[in-house]
C-alpha cells in the first residue's frame, strides 16, 4: 500500500482508505459481525484511513469503529469523522454549542479522548465564509476534543473557500471518472496550501464497478433507491449526479478500458483516482470482505495511462451535464 502526507494533516495516510457509510446499514442491511469483518479485511489489506460519520447509521458506524479499534489498540488506524447533519441545514446551527455536543457524542462512539479529524459534513455555503465557525473549531482543537479539522464539500467553490482557511486540514469532494470537475481547481489549490484530498464516491455509488445494468434495482433500505432523487442530501451524491442509464452505459466503456490492463473496473477506478497529483486519500467503502480487499489491492498499482481516456469518457457522456453544477 503506499501512503501520502499533506502538509496540514501532518500523518501519512494509505492511498485506499475505506468508507464505512455501508457499514452504518444506510445501503442495506450490514450484520455486525460482518462489518467488523470488512474493518479487519481493510487494515489486514494496508489501509490506515476510515472515514465515518456521526449520521451513519445514527451512530451506528461509528461505535462499530469504536468497537473494533477498542480490541485493536495498536492498528495504527487514522479515523475521519463529521458533524453537522443531524439538524436542519442553516447556518445558524453551525455553533461552538453544537460542535461541542456532536464532538462529545462521537468521542464517546468511537471510545476515544480526542478525535483524530472532524469535517463539517457537507454545511451550507454561507458557513464558509463565517469566522465565527472556524474559530469554534480553533476553539475544539484547543481544548484536546479534536486534534484537526476539515469539510467535506459539494462544490468546487466550497472546497476552495475552505482551502484558503489557514486551520483547515482536509477536503473531501466528490471525484471519479464520473466527476471530474475538481481536477481544474480543487487538486492544484488544495495540493499547494498542502490541505489533504479526500476522495469520496469514487465508484460513482457503484456504477463504476460495471456490475449494474439499466434493470438493477436496490433495496428499500438502500439509499441509491430512497434518496436518489436527492430528497434528503445533495442529488450530486447519488450517482455522482449522474442520470443513471447514461452512467450504466459509461461504465460499460470503462470497464472495456480496465479490461484492456488487466483490470477490474473497481479496481483501475479507484487506482486512476489515488495516481492523481494532489489527491491524498480515496475512500470507497464495502459491504464484505472481499470487496475491501478489491479495494485496497488498488494502493499499489504500476502508473496506469488512463487519463486521456477518462477525460473523453467524460467529455462525451458527462460534461454538458454535470461540469457547471458542482
Amino acid at each position: 500500500m503506499q501512503h501520502r502526507t499533506a502538509t496540514r494533516i501532518g500523518v501519512p495516510f494509505s492511498v485506499i482508505g475505506l468508507g464505512t457509510w455501508q457499514l452504518g446499514a444506510d445501503w442495506g442491511s450490514v450484520d455486525e459481525q460482518d462489518a467488523l469483518a470488512v474493518l479487519d479485511a481493510a487494515v489486514a489489506a494496508g489501509v490506515t484511513v476510515l472515514d465515518t460519520a456521526d449520521v451513519y447509521g445514527d451512530g451506528r458506524s461509528e461505535r462499530l469503529i469504536g468497537q473494533y479499534l477498542a480490541d485493536r489498540p495498536d492498528a495504527g488506524v487514522f479515523v475521519a469523522t463529521k458533524m453537522g447533519r443531524r439538524v436542519e441545514q442553516v447556518p445558524q446551527n453551525y455553533t461552538l454549542e453544537h460542535f461541542r455536543q456532536w464532538t462529545d457524542r462521537s468521542r464517546r462512539n468511537l471510545r476515544v479522548d480526542t478525535l483524530d479529524l472532524v469535517q463539517l459534513h457537507c454545511p451550507p455555503t454561507e458557513v464558509y465564509r463565517d469566522d465565527a465557525v472556524f474559530d469554534a473549531l480553533d476553539t475544539l482543537v484547543a481544548e484536546g476534543a479534536i486534534a484537526r479539522y476539515g469539510v467535506s464539500v459539494e462544490t468546487a467553490e466550497q472546497a476552495l473557500l475552505a482551502i484558503a482557511r489557514p486551520g483547515v486540514a482536509s477536503v473531501q469532494v466528490i471525484l471519479n471518472a464520473f466527476r471530474l470537475k475538481p481536477l481544474d481547481e480543487v487538486l492544484p489549490a488544495a495540493q499547494d496550501a498542502g490541505v489533504a484530498v479526500i476522495a469520496r464516491v469514487p465508484l460513482a455509488s457503484g456504477l463504476l464497478s460495471g456490475r449494474y445494468t439499466s434493470q438493477t434495482r436496490f433495496s428499500e433500505d438502500d439509499h441509491r433507491n430512497y434518496k436518489r432523487n436527492g430528497e434528503a442530501f445533495d442529488v450530486g451524491e447519488t450517482f455522482s449526479g449522474v442520470d443513471y442509464d447514461t452512467g450504466v452505459a459509461a461504465a460499460q466503456e470503462f470497464a472495456s478500458l480496465a479490461d484492456e490492463r488487466g483490470l477490474s473496473p473497481v479496481v483501475a477506478a479507484l487506482g486512476w483516482i489515488a495516481q492523481l497529483p494532489g489527491v491524498t486519500t480515496v475512500i470507497p467503502g464495502a459491504r464484505n470482505v472481499g470487496q475491501a480487499q478489491t479495494n485496497a489491492s488498488a494502493g499499489d498499482l504500476p502508473p496506469l495511462d488512463l487519463d486521456t481516456s477518462v477525460r473523453d469518457l467524460y467529455d462525451r457522456y458527462f460534461r454538458e451535464a454535470v461540469h457547471g453544477r458542482w
